[in-house]
């Protein structure tokens, strides 16, 4: 089984750093309390909840990656792409009132790959390292980096695929 990633345009690769343009798309999104891991956790039930029928026609949509995760004020916001065919027209409304869907607009993000899990110290260390190839590269950050998570649990923590990722300006 394929799980759905959203499309990209490759801008650069240099080892673990990559530029991308992504199109506009669509996200289900919750903002949640507690630290990074319980908020994780929490967030990612009430968003699964609504992909699996929690929502106005009980209809299933399906599981996309990754899982992206951006600190706020005290709070983590929880996104899940919506599937690449599906417009937000085209999407059902949440049973829950903390779940929102957004249209996105095309965005050009700077990512940072790494493997292993992804505790507060590992995100923090992984996101110092990008934030140091975004300021040698004279590239500038528009808005917070997130996490992206693109395993499901029972793969083994030497193997999971994550990245931080931030928005940056694109140069003329």
């Amino acid at each position: 089984m394929t799980i759905e990633e959203p499309k990209f345009t490759l801008a650069l690769k240099e080892g673990a750093f990559e530029l991308r343009d992504y199109p506009p798309m669509v996200v289900a999104e919750v903002t949640v309390p507690g630290s990074q891991q319980a908020a994780g956790r929490r967030g990612f039930r009430r968003l699964a909840g609504y992909i699996f029928g929690a929502n106005t026609r009980r209809e299933k949509i399906a599981m996309t990656a990754p899982v992206t995760q951006t600190a706020g004020a005290g709070d983590w916001l929880v996104r899940f792409t919506m599937p690449g065919r599906l417009a937000l027209a085209d999407l059902p409304q949440p049973d829950a009132a903390d779940v929102t869907l957004r249209a996105m607009p095309a965005a050009r993000l700077a990512v940072w790959r790494f493997s292993g899990l992804t505790g507060e110290a590992k995100v923090a260390a992984e996101t110092a390292r990008l934030m140091s190839s975004l300021k040698t590269r004279g590239l500038v950050p528009t808005g917070p980096a997130s996490i992206a998570r693109y395993d499901p649990p029972w793969i083994p923590w030497f193997l999971r695929r994550n990245e931080v990722m931030c928005p940056v300006a694109v140069r003329g």
